[in-house]
């Protein structure tokens, strides 16, 4: 199976297929509106803003599992990004990236790219961490998705090139970018 072979619906409760973005460089991401990490849209959408006319998407999952961050429906989700963060990359319908309900695209991106563990010295990691073991252990085990912003970044020919954890910076992730475009 390939990347390619995956069905979604985006936000307005329509059908795609990922064929649609076939020679294009990607960057799939879970997301949420009431999260801490939320302040990235707006470096995703840069990112977006940049690279764009070069070949570049950004496709953004919202998901709920994560201490309810996301619990919006699609007109409510839509209007947020788009406010608030001028948000006018492909966002999708509301999926669940863990567990038995996982979308078939997060269990591909899991298995195809597996989790090498959080940065300790980052404060950040070390509170989902602690969060984790506390409320959601079953998602701090294998290669469970660890918290809402984490980010594949899939090549033109749709391999994945990279997992980033919640923690990184949309804007650290540039320089993968510019190397694959």
């Amino acid at each position: 199976m390939k990347i390619y072979d995956f069905l979604v619906k985006n936000i307005d409760g329509e059908e795609v297929s990922l064929e649609d973005y076939k020679g294009k460089v990607m960057l799939i991401v879970n997301t949420a509106s009431k999260c801490g990490f939320t302040p990235q849209y707006k470096d995703l959408q840069r990112l977006y803003d940049e690279y764009h006319e070069k070949g570049f998407e950004i496709l953004g999952f919202p998901c709920n599992q994560f201490m309810e961050q996301e619990p919006g429906g699609a007109e409510e989700i839509k209007s947020f990004c788009s406010l608030n963060y001028g948000v006018s990359f492909p966002m999708f319908d509301k999926i669940d990236v863990n567990g038995k309900l996982a979308h078939p695209l997060f269990k591909y991106l899991k298995e195809n790219a597996p989790f090498k563990g959080l940065d300790m010295g980052n404060s950040t990691n070390k509170i989902i961490d602690n969060i984790l073991k506390e409320k959601f252990p079953h998602f701090s085990m294998g290669n469970e998705i660890r918290w809402n912003f984490t980010k594949f970044l899939v090549d033109k020919n749709g391999n994945i090139i990279n997992r980033f954890e919640s923690s990184v910076d949309p804007m650290d992730i540039e320089p993968y970018l510019q190397e694959i475009l």
